[in-house]
């Protein structure tokens, strides 16, 4: 299994497959409770038929990488290690694509000097608030309390479109007794960390085409008026809505998502 070994017991896990006819090379970026088994189910295949590259990775403390339970997952950690994969990898032509936090995480990598051709934020904007600082404060608490399975049966409903949330029941709201997270539970301290976020970022400094795929049903992080003024300081962007997704646009409508990637992709 591929890793990109950064120190001693410290690696990422990946998956890069080279650009065909295109020659472009999509980079997925998680979310903080996020995989890349996510991007590879239908949206990576997809692309690599289209001739498109893909590349997908786990951060350290998601399933696959490694990783010290003393290792602190902070955001400027999390942003170094994208850097550093993609100049180790060196990838034709990449698309940077995140998911919520991951897509802040792809243009903080960017403005820190790895290269992009493309930018595509899906539900990322949002400006920093005391409502957002308890959002994820409380996200904490709730993972701390009763493990990830416990803020999911609490937040999906404000996240997801019905479809999926009829399809996630079984799994979600299962009868059994939610048990709290060890405190070395590596998605537990990215959580933990992910609340030292810098959300003040200098969206007007993209130099790149940006798409924002938006998910109307995401009733949590989408502050309609916030997105209005940050994405119009974007100087290049196009925006595209999802009224029948969320917040997980990806997972939600996969071939929807695809064909909007393809869209803004295909002539860069």
């Amino acid at each position: 299994m591929p890793h990109l070994d950064i120190a001693d017991g410290e690696s990422l896990y990946y998956e890069y497959d080279a650009p065909g006819a295109t020659g472009k090379t999509v980079i997925f970026v998680n979310a903080l409770t996020g995989n890349y088994a996510m991007w590879q189910a239908e949206i990576a295949p997809a692309l690599r038929a289209a001739g498109y590259g893909t590349l997908v990775y786990n951060f350290r403390c998601q399933a696959e990488s490694r990783t010290a339970t003393t290792n602190r997952p902070t955001p400027s950690q999390i942003v170094d290690d994208l850097h550093r994969l993609c100049a180790a990898i060196a990838p034709p032509r990449p698309i940077l694509v995140g998911l919520s936090i991951g897509g802040l995480f792809a243009a903080q990598a960017h403005a820190k000097g790895t290269e992009a051709i493309g930018l595509v934020l899906i539900n990322t904007l949002r400006k920093p608030s005391a409502r957002l600082n308890w959002i994820n404060t409380a996200m904490v608490h709730g993972v701390a309390a009763g493990g990830f399975r416990l803020i999911m049966e609490l937040s999906l409903p404000m996240l997801v479109n019905p479809d999926q949330l009829d399809a996630m029941r079984a799994q979600i709201q299962t009868g059994e007794p939610f048990e709290p997270l060890d405190p070395s539970d590596g998605g537990f301290r990215l959580m933990q960390e992910s609340t030292a976020t810098d959300w003040d970022f200098p969206w007007q400094g993209i130099d790149v085409p940006v798409l924002l795929p938006t998910g109307a049903h995401d009733r949590v992080f989408y502050v309609a008026d916030d997105v209005d003024e940050l994405a119009a300081r974007i100087p290049n962007a196009t925006r595209v809505d999802f009224p029948d997704a969320g917040h997980l646009i990806p997972m939600e409508r996969p071939t929807a998502f695809t064909e909007a990637l393809r869209a803004f992709a295909d002539p860069l």
